[in-house]
């Protein structure tokens, strides 16, 4: 019996649409579903360098050429894919179907893509949550069932995901969302110096430099200090005590360890910076804060974490918490694993082992739904 997904694409959000036909290869679902989110790895990185010559130059916002290529390419050639751009309560969205017709209600995916937050700041989290909320009142109207939506994301998307979420728990008018995917998540603005953030900070596609700058950037409109975020002078010690029990090196398995780390010491307090990142230490910024009690009411979920990427080690952190409240998770770290590896999907030679593993782990996951 086939099944279906849609997904669509909000700011930072996007859909996919295609069929799950019993039995059907899944290295080409994989490249269905991911074909119009893929984009040349190191393109990223090189349009960081270009942003910032064109914005001198005054020719475009610094972030115009990233904000392009994340926004997403159109599958080039023939595709059995209809893509339709449309609003969802006036929020941009993009939805992918499949040509071939299903008489049963499809399952649904909404995906909020990364991009480290560089196509807005928090109105952009009210129009994923918007129009979220619109596709799930709406799923119907799309052929499919209003109980069967997963809601996903990779990197910042993931961020975005679990925003979103906690606004969504409390709604008692919409149907609940089925499940989470979380590829690589960016959880929390605190810490950018736990084991992972040493062992990768140089490690293509995300920098830990170029992460941060993009970050404050979302978080105050304009550029900060980065290395005194860096130093955690953003973090007053009563917060910094506070939050210790969710987000500290302590909390990460030893093996995660043993590539290199040196425990940290904060510099001095900023209370300018603190006053210009104040929003770290919202949930809804850094969703490795959400309280327990609106985490026990999150959905199943699907988890990917890579070793050499910068935000291991709070996908991890956030493993730990799911796991003790109980929330049931599906966990894949990838060994050779880095940040945006699920992207190459479909590249050729441009893809790793990695790539092709992740994304089907993803889809015998939502195959479960």
């Amino acid at each position: 019996m086939g099944s279906g997904i849609m997904d669509a694409v909000v700011a930072d959000l996007k859909v996919f649409g295609l069929d799950f036909a019993e039995g059907e290869d899944q290295d080409a679902i994989a490249e269905k579903c991911f074909d119009s989110l893929c984009l040349p790895g190191f393109s990223l990185n090189f349009c960081t360098e270009q942003d910032v010559l064109l914005g001198k130059l005054g020719l475009c916002h610094e972030f115009a050429l990233w904000k392009f290529l994340v926004n997403g390419i159109f599958p080039v050639g023939s595709c059995d894919l209809v893509i339709t751009e449309t609003l969802f309560d006036a929020v941009p969205v993009r939805i992918y179907q499949c040509k071939t017709s299903n008489p049963e209600k499809r399952q649904g995916l909404v995906w909020l893509h990364g991009g480290v937050g560089i196509s807005g700041s928090f109105p952009q989290q009210r129009g994923c949550y918007a129009a979220v909320s619109y596709f799930l009142k709406n799923a119907t109207e799309f052929g499919v069932d209003p109980q069967r939506i997963v809601l996903g994301g990779d990197s910042s998307g993931g961020a975005l995901v679990l925003a979103v979420s906690q606004d969504l728990v409390f709604r008692t008018d919409l149907p609940r969302v089925r499940a989470h995917v979380l590829l690589y998540p960016f959880l929390q603005a605190l810490d950018f110096n736990l084991p992972s953030y040493q062992q990768n900070q140089s490690v293509p596609l995300l920098f830990r430099r170029n992460f941060i700058r993009f970050g404050l950037f979302y978080l105050a409109g304009k550029k900060l200090n980065i290395d005194c975020a860096l130093s955690q002078a953003h973090i007053p010690e009563h917060l910094r005590a506070k939050y210790q029990k969710w987000i500290s090196h302590e909390h990460i398995p030893e093996k995660f360890k043993r590539r290199g780390y040196v425990p940290f010491i904060p510099g001095p307090f900023s209370e300018d910076l603190f006053k210009e990142c104040e929003k770290v230490f919202e949930a809804r910024f850094s969703p490795l804060l959400t309280e327990d009690d609106v985490l026990q009411q999150f959905p199943e979920t699907f988890l990917l974490t890579c070793e050499y990427d910068i935000f291991r080690d709070e996908g991890l952190l956030y493993k730990k918490r799911l796991d003790d409240n109980r929330v049931r998770v599906t966990w894949k770290h990838l060994e050779d694993g880095f940040h945006g590896i699920s992207l190459l999907i479909g590249l050729g030679a441009m893809e790793f082992p990695g790539t092709r593993s992740s994304l089907k782990s993803v889809i015998q996951f939502l195959q479960r739904f």
